[in-house]
């Protein structure tokens, strides 16, 4: 059976390669601010419990650290350990000079209450773009300067990704499917600051499909496996596909076999799109990159230096 990656290899929009590229950029900046200004961006990631997914997370984050040049500091803290004993941890990063990005891997133990510890996180340093004080700076379009608002790193990479494949995005109809803090939400604002009309559609949406249908732009983001449909799709439409799900694809040789599927039926979906992103090696390195950018920029701002356009 033809394989529809290799049939439609153009509509691919490859964020492996994008991201590989960002990388490098942000290897060269960081180079660059060693040499002209002895500044060693740092980034510290805190890690509470032994979750297997977070561990693997937390260590791909910091090997790409390192390898743009970036301090990268692991904490790792016991399944037991109380909220005040995080705050305390936090607290101590904020004071650090060393220490430009914080990011504390999510989800947290049971006995921490995750908004505590996203709001205890200096704005400045909150490289993950989660604190409400970056947050309202997105909605309100403060972007540039040394108070510019931290932006969510999967948003930021999408963004990245749409306007290299298709350029300027003004007066286009996008769809953010999805409506999370995390992803749809500063999406729908990413869009809207590029001109673009924006709506924001949801499981409770009247005519889901229909309403995706109209979009020349398409982000699925709703953590529901392949729900989106071919025949949800413009003819056309850029599709950015989200979603990271586990399904079953046992075989005969492996019956727990698992494999890694979007929010985006990919076969039906490549056949009507202009372009689209895969699962995986599509948003997903793009996500890691662009907290490196991140960090780099926090690095800027704290020491007066005008960050790099990445």
């Amino acid at each position: 059976m033809n394989d529809p990656r290799t049939l439609h290899a153009d509509k691919i929009i490859d964020g492996k390669a994008f991201a590989e590229g960002l990388r490098e950029r942000i290897g060269t900046a960081v180079g660059k601010l060693k040499d002209e200004h002895g500044l060693m961006p740092g980034l510290s990631v805190v890690l509470v419990g032994d979750d297997p997914a977070s561990q693997v997370y937390v260590r791909n984050k910091g090997k790409a650290a390192e390898a743009a040049g970036i301090t990268a500091t692991d904490h790792r803290l016991d399944e037991t350990t109380s909220q005040a004993e995080l705050l305390a941890l936090i607290d101590q990063l904020n004071n650090d000079p060393a220490v430009h990005g914080i990011l504390v891997q999510l989800p947290v133990p049971d006995q921490i209450d995750p908004n505590a510890v996203i709001d205890a996180i200096a704005p400045a340093k909150d490289v993950d773009g989660f604190h409400v004080i970056n947050t309202g700076r997105l909605a309100t379009g403060q972007m540039t300067g040394p108070d510019a608002a931290m932006v969510p790193c999967t948003p930021l990479g999408c963004r990245m990704l749409l306007e290299d494949r298709l350029g300027d995005l003004s007066g286009l109809d996008a769809v953010v499917l999805g409506r999370s803090n995390i992803v749809g939400k500063p999406m729908a604002t990413l869009l809207t600051q590029a001109s673009c009309t924006v709506t924001v559609a949801h499981s409770r949406t009247r005519d889901l499909a229909d309403v995706c249908r109209r979009a020349d732009i398409l982000v699925a983001a709703v953590g529901r496996p392949q729900m989106v449909a071919g025949d949800w799709i413009k003819p056309g439409a850029a599709v950015i596909d989200v979603g990271i799900n586990r399904i079953a694809a046992p075989t005969e040789d492996d019956p727990d076999k698992m494999r890694l599927v979007g929010d985006v039926d990919f076969d039906s979906a490549i056949e009507v799109a202009g372009a689209i992103t895969p699962v995986p090696g599509g948003v997903g390195p793009m996500t890691i990159a662009c907290l490196l950018a991140n960090t780099v920029t926090a690095a800027c701002h704290q020491n007066g230096i005008e960050p790099p356009a990445f």
